[in-house]
């Protein structure tokens, strides 16, 4: 045998071997699956709290302000009706006794009365009144979908929901939404 034809052969050998190998990496990836079949297609919720200001008018009560703080017009006109009413009891020292007695009770109770008066004189006002109140919602926020391929299960997350299948690119689920037509 010459040179020429061993160089041949050894060419013709390595191209064989060459295109052998690409035919059977070729047949791999034609035997590969395109698409995953789709088992089930779980939503995936989130809660979103949002706060808003909740307002409102409101009554409220006051003490009205007191301009005898003290109660003396209360226990002067007590004072002078328990002292009448004291006078118009008994003769002599009884009388006076009656009297100053009757001007004691009626001042103290003159004055209790007042208190009880001022205590009961209220002011209403109108106060608007605000809050934040936090309102709660559910939000879609993607798909958790159980897949089979080449006989083995797996789990993805989606942000469309698929059909009855997803495409397989390189042996790999494909998660990105299809292009619209």
């Amino acid at each position: 045998m010459d040179k020429s034809m061993m160089k041949g052969m050894a060419i013709g050998g390595l191209a064989m071997v060459v295109l052998g190998a690409g035919a059977v990496s070729g047949y791999r990836t034609l035997a590969q699956p395109k698409v995953a079949d789709v088992i089930a297609v779980k939503d995936v919720m989130e809660t979103v709290v949002t706060p808003r200001e909740e307002c409102e008018d409101v009554p409220v009560h006051h003490q009205a302000p007191v301009k005898d703080e003290h109660r003396i017009t209360g226990t002067v006109l007590g004072g002078v009706a328990g002292g009448l009413l004291g006078s118009a009891v008994g003769g002599g020292k009884g009388k006076t006794l009656a009297t100053v007695a009757g001007a004691a009770a009626g001042g103290y109770t003159g004055n209790q009365v007042q208190k009880k008066m001022q205590q009961n004189d209220v002011v209403t006002s109108i106060e608007h009144r605000c809050r934040t109140v936090n309102e709660r919602s559910q939000k879609l926020v993607g798909y958790s979908v159980t897949y089979r391929l080449d006989g083995k299960e797996g789990v993805v997350r989606t942000s469309f929901r698929p059909g009855a299948t997803l495409p397989v690119k390189d042996g790999q689920v494909v998660t990105t939404p299809p292009a619209a037509s």
